[in-house]
């Protein structure tokens, strides 16, 4: 019994080992979002972190239209990052999970 309970407690570790690597790595996967008529471009990593915003000048004329563009621009990227970031953070999880009874999470 505490032989697998020893085994488990390890795999436990080398998963959350695993996580905060692939954490890391998400650092440097970057996802571009762009307006619908690409007058704004958004850059940024899986982990959320924004890396650069690119705005045309035509922008620069109409505040209101400069918020409405970053807000909607912003929130699709953050969006497609977030599902990024969930879907490797999963697979690494559900991969180093012992087989715990009771505990079937990741069906």
């Amino acid at each position: 019994m505490f032989g697998d309970l020893m085994g488990m407690m390890g795999k436990l570790k080398e998963t959350q080992k695993k996580v905060e690597e692939t954490k890391t790595r998400l650092d440097s996967v970057l996802i571009d979002e762009k307006s619908n008529d690409n007058l704004l471009n958004v850059t940024i990593t899986a982990n959320r972190s924004i890396k650069s915003i690119t705005i045309d000048d035509s922008l620069l004329e109409d505040k209101e239209q400069l918020e409405d563009y970053l807000i909607l621009t912003l929130n699709k990227a953050i969006a497609r990052a977030t599902e990024v970031n969930e879907t490797e953070i999963a697979a690494v999880t559900k991969e180093g999970m012992p087989n715990i009874p009771g505990m079937d999470m990741f069906k």
